[in-house]
């Protein structure tokens, strides 16, 4: 009669935590962002670049104009390969291409630049972050579609052809 009870105990223990974590993998609590919303965009104060003059975004983005604000550095790998994309879209005179250098030490990006070629109309630097995630970025490389102050289109990783002719179509 023991060995029946224990059977039994031990059957409903594993039954149960089967359960648990049966019902666990049914209750998904993956993230996706929403990249679609439009959202105005943030105000922030930072140093440009090759001046090292101080900024403010307001006197960056005018209204009724098309800004693609593309964050980089050059320890990233995908900036590299999205690097040819962005170099192509900045032909395109519909859009003005804002680099946001994310945690990057100075020397490495401008070589970055000096060997890959500059595609932005102004560069801004981003030493701690804290502009980035104000912008709701998740990392580098994100790219922010921006027109009359608001963020239209946010695209999360490497720029590639098909997205390039998405930006194309959306800025016509």
């Amino acid at each position: 009669m023991k060995n029946k009870i224990l059977l039994f105990s031990v059957f409903i223990f594993f039954g149960t935590i089967f359960f648990i974590f049966y019902k666990g993998l049914e209750d998904s609590k993956i993230y996706s962002p929403d990249v679609n919303t439009k959202k105005e965009m943030p105000v922030f104060n930072t140093k440009e670049f090759f001046s090292g003059e101080n900024v403010k975004s307001s006197n960056i983005f005018e209204l009724d104009k098309i800004y693609l604000l593309n964050i980089w550095s050059s320890w990233c790998v995908p900036c590299r390969q999205e690097h040819p994309f962005l170099m192509n879209l900045n032909l395109d005179n519909k859009v003005n291409i804002i680099g946001l250098n994310y945690k990057d030490n100075f020397k490495n990006a401008k070589n970055f630049l000096s060997k890959l070629g500059n595609p932005y109309k102004e560069i801004f630097i981003d030493l701690d972050g804290t502009i980035a995630i104000e912008w709701g970025a998740y990392g580098v490389p994100e790219s922010f579609l921006v027109y009359n102050n608001e963020i239209i289109k946010k695209y999360i990783g490497p720029l590639n052809q098909e997205l390039v002719d998405e930006i194309k179509l959306l800025i016509k």
